[in-house]
């Protein structure tokens, strides 16, 4: 079980990390426009992401948030990652597809160990 709970929570703070540096990045840095319009976004959905990222990443990683918004959150930010490389291989962008590839990964496996652990306490 302890096993379970350190992998649990490295994988969510890391995801969640990423998220929030990524948000801040996205929200505060204007290189970031050009890059936006590279892949054919509009300016200002860098803001929205960056709110979406920040929420998603708060609910995941802040225990008591009720399971529903939890799983809310994780659907979200699983929803941001799969855009994100569909946009990158989109815009013909290659390698870059990788990483949000890598952290979806590392969300799956938050994501399992959080149920896995929900469900535990739930039934126990």
């Amino acid at each position: 079980m302890k096993k379970d709970k350190i992998i649990y929570w490295a994988t969510t703070v890391i995801v969640a990390a990423v998220m929030l540096i990524s948000a801040c990045y996205f929200a505060f840095n204007d290189n970031v426009k050009g890059a936006f319009t590279h892949l054919g976004l509009p300016g200002y959905f860098r803001i929205e992401l960056s709110i979406a990222k920040v929420l998603g990443a708060l609910a995941i990683l802040i225990p008591g948030i009720p399971a529903r918004i939890k799983e809310f959150a994780y659907a979200g930010l699983t929803i941001v990652l799969v855009s994100a490389i569909i946009a990158h291989l989109s815009s013909g962008d290659g390698i870059a597809s990788l990483d949000p590839l890598f952290f979806l990964g590392m969300l799956v496996v938050s994501y399992l160990y959080y149920y896995k652990r929900y469900v535990a306490v739930k039934h126990s």
